[in-house]
């Protein structure tokens, strides 16, 4: 009797608190993929991995360096991963050729591009560059800089030589078989001439003619992206950003934890000169500067058209 007096009583209370008490909410599980090895470029996700900022969005995230580098994005576009670090010049070509991708977030929110030169070398200003030969790596985007950093100074592509020089840029600029380099970035060739005991001058694509842009983007399948999912991504990330830029030091030990292959010169130095380029604010859109940037492309002859933003950009609110 008294058994089952406890059973009316108890099994209607322990139904009442199953349905108020929270169950543990199972981790979303992230395929993000990076546009190249792990370097400082990468600084905030790591820091956003170490500092349990994902963990506490109930978020796992598996962060891949790419066999090829480009093929984070078609793997993103074919639903084989969920995010891919890309770049937002490559973003407006893919779209174009109707691969599947927007962008929802922004890693590096300014140009790493340069055009590189010796500070003791004979080419003072961009003008300098006529007549002589100037390395690149990938054709394309590299060669429609270097058109638009020429025009400002009244000069062609027809007045340089160019040599692909593949990814050699700075071996081939000290060992003197071009003048200039471009595709070199701030803050990595320069940092890897001056260990080597060469100043560089660096010339600015966004001071030069070519309108400014985001370096490193995120990109994901509009057709198979979760916004909520992602949306705590990205403010896990900001988390790693905010942390990342008000403890530098200590972030660095945090990005180099595990990867011991990552401490050294190079990469200390790279760090220091990429922290302030970091986005802020990763979920932001500045749609005007994205249009301006499709404007650039376009004349440019690299796409077709001047898509609506809407069609490779997004905001998860």
């Amino acid at each position: 009797m008294i058994y089952n007096f406890m059973l009316r009583v108890l099994l209607p209370a322990a139904f009442i608190l199953f349905l108020v008490v929270p169950h543990a909410r199972a981790n979303d599980k992230l395929i993000l993929l990076l546009d190249w090895f792990i370097n400082p470029d990468h600084a905030p996700l790591f820091v956003a991995e170490e500092m349990g900022y994902f963990a506490q969005r109930q978020l796992e995230v598996e962060m891949i360096a790419p066999a090829d580098p480009n093929d984070p994005p078609k793997l993103v576009a074919a639903g084989k991963a969920d995010i891919a670090v890309s770049y937002q010049p490559q973003l407006h070509v893919q779209v174009a050729a109707g691969l599947p991708l927007t962008r929802f977030g922004t890693l590096v929110a300014t140009p790493l591009n340069t055009l590189l030169v010796l500070k003791d070398g004979p080419v003072k200003t961009i003008a300098d560059l006529k007549g002589r030969k100037v390395g690149f790596s990938v054709g394309g985007f590299e060669d429609a800089l270097l058109r638009a950093m020429l025009a400002r100074h009244g000069l062609t592509l027809a007045d340089i030589t160019l040599v692909n020089v593949n990814f050699s840029l700075s071996p081939a600029l000290l060992a003197g078989q071009v003048d200039a380099v471009i595709g070199a970035y701030r803050n990595f060739e320069l940092n890897q001439m001056a260990i080597e005991g060469y100043e560089g001058r660096a010339f600015y694509v966004e001071e030069e003619g070519v309108p400014s842009y985001d370096e490193l983007i995120l990109v994901a399948n509009p057709e198979h992206m979760d916004r909520e999912v992602l949306r705590r991504f990205l403010d896990a990330l900001e988390d790693g950003v905010r942390y990342l830029v008000n403890h530098p030091e200590v972030s660095w030990e945090l990005f180099i934890r595990g990867r011991e292959e990552l401490n050294d010169e190079l990469n200390r130095r790279a760090w220091r000169d990429t922290l302030p380029r970091f986005a802020l604010r990763p979920a932001a859109l500045d749609r005007a500067r994205y249009m301006r940037f499709a404007q650039f492309m376009q004349q440019q002859g690299l796409i077709p058209d001047t898509l609506s933003i809407e069609e490779y950009a997004t905001v998860l609110e």
